[in-house]
C-alpha cells in the first residue's frame, strides 16, 4: 500500500478527499493530524512546511501532493477506478474543475470563517468578516438552487471531484447556515450527497470527533 493520506476526519477539505477515496476504494494508510498537539503538529510541519491538511504521500515513488484538488486530479491520474473523478473530454474536465472551485471558495471557504470566528475568544472575533461571509455563502447557495434544477450532481448526471468538493462544503453549510426551509433543491443535493455511501463512509467515521465543532 503506497498510498499514505496525512487529514482530520472533521476537516471539510480533508473529507473532500475521504470521499474521493472512498468512491475508489483506493487502498491507502490514514495518517490523522490532529494540530492541536504541539508535537504532531511540529512533526507535520517537517513534511509539509505550510502545516495545512489534506497531503498525500506517495510512497511508491517517494511524492509529496498537497492540497485537496491536486490530490484528487492526482489519484485521477494515477490510481483511477470505477468513478471517473476527472471527465476525459476537455469541456467537460473544465466544467468539473470550475464547479470544483466553487464549491470550494465560495461555500467552503466561508464556512470555515464563520466557524474559526466562533472559536476565538469573544473579544477576538470579527462580526463583520463573518457578515460577509454570510453573505457570500447565502449568494454561492442561490447559485446552486439555480444550478441544481434539473440536475443530480454537480456537474450533471455523472459523480465527480466537483461533488467530493460539495459533499462537504454543503454539509457543513446546512450546520453553520440551514437552508432547508429556503432552497428546496440545494437540500435535495444535499441529501443525494449524504445518502451516497462514500459521503456517508465520511461522515460517520467523523462522528466521534463532533463534539470538537463549535455549536
Amino acid at each position: 500500500m503506497s498510498l499514505r493520506l496525512y487529514f482530520h476526519p472533521l476537516s471539510s477539505f480533508c473529507q473532500k478527499v475521504l470521499v474521493a477515496l472512498y468512491e475508489n476504494d483506493t487502498p491507502f494508510v490514514p495518517q490523522i493530524v490532529n494540530l492541536m498537539d504541539p508535537d504532531e503538529a511540529t512533526a507535520f510541519r517537517k513534511i509539509w512546511p505550510i502545516g495545512r491538511f489534506p497531503v498525500l504521500r506517495d510512497e511508491a515513488v517517494d511524492r509529496l501532493v498537497p492540497e485537496s484538488t491536486i490530490i484528487i486530479e492526482y489519484l485521477a491520474q494515477r490510481y483511477p477506478g470505477s468513478t471517473p473523478l476527472l471527465p476525459p473530454e476537455p469541456d467537460a474536465a473544465l466544467r468539473t474543475r470550475l464547479q470544483d472551485r466553487f464549491y470550494d471558495l465560495y461555500l467552503n471557504v466561508p464556512m470555515q470563517r464563520i466557524v474559526l470566528d466562533r472559536l476565538r475568544p469573544a473579544h477576538q472575533r470579527d462580526p463583520q468578516g463573518v457578515d460577509e461571509a454570510k453573505a457570500l455563502l447565502r449568494t454561492a447557495l442561490d447559485m446552486v438552487e439555480r444550478d441544481m434544477t434539473g440536475r443530480a450532481w454537480a456537474t450533471g448526471d455523472h459523480f465527480s471531484m466537483a461533488d467530493c468538493a460539495a459533499a462537504p462544503a454543503m454539509y457543513y453549510a446546512n450546520l453553520v447556515s440551514p437552508f432547508g426551509k429556503t432552497h428546496a433543491n440545494a437540500a435535495a443535493y444535499l441529501a443525494r450527497l449524504a445518502a451516497r455511501s462514500s459521503f456517508a463512509r465520511v461522515l460517520k467515521e467523523a462522528e466521534p470527533y463532533r463534539a470538537m465543532l463549535p455549536q
